[in-house]
């Protein structure tokens, strides 16, 4: 039995009244280290419970491969932190999740198969999605209320309404959740247009809602839809995600909190989204694709009560002011902001060309065309095509399938230009000096799109390449995972401008690790490590102009500091400062 039950218009815990007071915090976008402090930053708040979504393509990034539950990934260990420090938790374990995650958390290798209809009752998709269940759920059953842990409701699906209407697809998913040992309250989650909440709901489990603003009317839509049983805002949305190429959004915080007020006052429940943000490390950020494709920044900050750092901010204080009028908070001292590093200057001092070592290290896979990543066994990263062109003269590339997502093209060695999918380019002109002139092109997959049709778009380059009309043929195709770049041969270089794709090394002293951000002034575009650990995608382009760097991530004595550079630098160094800066605000 669940322990977690409602009543005509609110929720009963263990046969008590209990008012769910949430807050959004994603293990996988918080190193593990820091998940006690985080938590315990929750409960001090005036939180009861926090919610997490589980994404799938993480865990299982091989289809027949086992389930990956370590390191940032140890959702088991997160649970018990949160038990541990009285909190409740929403498990949203999908298997579509959003989230701004790169592929809305499906797999790349399912949503490659194009024939396979996913967020659908096609029994290919429900198939995956049962072996999927089948590793993750035994793991985690110890840490739910029925077995004294503190998972109390478990979502089914994801906003499915704003997506599809193939009813038979939430109740296999309900289905399969019960016949794995799953007790606890089901529910869904919807916008309160009328047309969601009826398509992405079902009988007997508890629908809910996602609004940031216009409370009382989003309740009244809510309770039009189901006319009793608690009323609960399941994503109150008080800030916002970035573009790469936008401004970063802010949402004022006594708006904010004057919001929530109207929520608790009128008797709602509510999981705040998000009470803690955190980022998107390495190449996990996501994309969206409206009337184009517009990738999503590294940060996943969101203007959220707890920053990026963990440090709470004025949503923090704003917040807790109002929970403490209709719930009580603890009666604790608030936490001040985390040390930070004093500010240190790098220099890059050693360099790999990128385009060499990636043709030298990386065995081609051979292709008449060019092969796109899915077919080259990768996800995400980058891959290298390498072609030559037998005419000359000055002509028009044209890559006849587009590309996914940003390409690179080299002649002999030399740039010649960049293609951008959120541009529609997909011509170039070039000039060929000799014949059998060497012709790279680096691709980079900027993000999976995480919302709607495009779910599963495929990546690099899409089709054949002309030069003036002809064909190309004959391609080597190196994908390149961007993984840990350990085995990279650094060697001495000038400390000056570089202009070519290329690795970047440099080490650096801290005396006691403290949180710190990455400052790049006079690089392009690229990829960053500390330690080995990525702490994801910068871009001059902006807003983000600085990277978080975690405390646990540094060590005292020396550091190392890696840089994959896919344009060029004007000087390379680079600095950790004390201050974050996420760009110009959008109010």
């Amino acid at each position: 039995m669940s322990a977690l039950t409602t009543t005509s218009d609110g929720f009963l815990l263990h046969g008590e009244p209990f008012r769910i007071l949430s807050g959004a915090l994603h293990y996988f976008r918080v190193h593990p280290e820091q998940w006690g402090d985080r938590l315990r930053k929750a409960r001090l708040m005036g939180l009861n419970t926090v919610e997490t979504y589980v994404p799938w393509n993480l865990h299982q990034p091989d289809p027949g491969g086992p389930l990956v539950l370590d390191g940032i990934l140890d959702l088991p260990r997160f649970l018990r932190l949160a038990g541990a420090e009285g909190l409740r938790v929403l498990l949203r374990p999908g298997p579509f999740i959003c989230a701004e995650w790169d592929g809305g958390g499906l797999p790349a290798w399912l949503t490659a198969d194009r024939e396979i209809r996913p967020r659908s009752a096609d029994p290919r998709f429900t198939g995956a999605v049962d072996r999927y269940l089948d590793l993750l759920l035994p793991p985690l059953l110890p840490h739910f209320a029925a077995a004294g842990g503190p998972v109390v409701a478990v979502q089914v699906e994801n906003e499915y309404g704003a997506y599809g209407t193939d009813t038979a697809y939430l109740e296999h998913l309900a289905g399969a959740l019960r016949a794995r040992g799953v007790e606890e309250l089901l529910f869904t989650c919807d916008q309160t247009d009328p047309a969601h909440q009826a398509a992405g709901s079902l009988p007997g489990v508890l629908a809910t809602a996602t609004f940031g603003s216009r409370v009382e009317e989003s309740l009244r839509r809510l309770r039009a839809h189901r006319s009793e049983g608690p009323l609960m805002c399941a994503e109150f949305w008080i800030g916002w995600f970035d573009h790469w190429g936008g401004p970063h959004h802010v949402r004022d915080a006594a708006d904010a909190a004057a919001d929530l007020d109207r929520l608790l006052a009128a008797g709602a429940s509510v999981n705040v989204y998000m009470f803690h943000g955190g980022t998107n490390f390495g190449l996990t950020s996501g994309a969206d694709h409206h009337h184009a494709y517009t990738p999503t920044v590294t940060s996943y900050d969101y203007d959220a009560p707890l920053t990026e750092c963990g440090d709470p901010g004025p949503k923090y204080h704003a917040f807790r002011e109002v929970i403490a009028r209709h719930a009580g908070v603890p009666d604790e001292p608030v936490p001040g902001p985390s040390p930070k590093l004093a500010p240190v200057e790098v220099e890059l001092d050693r360099r790999a060309p990128l385009l060499p070592y990636a043709a030298a290290s990386v065995p081609p896979v051979r292709g008449d065309d060019p092969l796109p990543l899915h077919a080259l066994g990768q996800a995400s990263g980058l891959v290298l095509y390498r072609t030559a062109v037998p005419a000359t003269g000055a002509g028009l590339l044209h890559f006849t399938g587009g590309i996914g997502d940003r390409a690179q093209v080299f002649v002999d060695g030399g740039p010649a230009g960049v293609l951008e999918r959120e541009r529609h380019e997909e011509t170039l002109p070039v000039r060929i000096a000799r014949p059998g002139a060497v012709l790279e092109v680096l691709v980079e997959n900027m993000g999976g799109v995480n919302y709607g049709p495009h779910i599963g778009d495929p990546k690099g380059l899409l089709g054949p390449v002309e030069f003036d009309g002809t064909v190309l043929r004959g391609w080597d195709c190196h994908a390149l995972p961007a993984a840990d770049p350990g085995a990279v041969p650094f060697a001495p270089a000038d400390p000056g401008a570089s202009a070519v794709p290329a690795f970047h090394r440099g080490t650096f002293e801290v005396a006691a690790p403290a949180d710190a951000f990455l400052s790049l002034p006079g690089w392009s575009k690229g990829l960053a490590w500390v330690n080995g650990f990525a702490l994801g995608r910068y871009w001059n382009r902006g807003p983000q102009r600085t990277l978080y760097v975690p405390a646990p991530v540094l060590r005292s004595g020396a550091n190392d500091l890696v840089l994959l550079e896919l344009h060029g630098t004007r000087a390379a160094r680079a600095h950790l400062t004390d201050t974050p800066d996420l760009g110009p605000v959008k109010v």
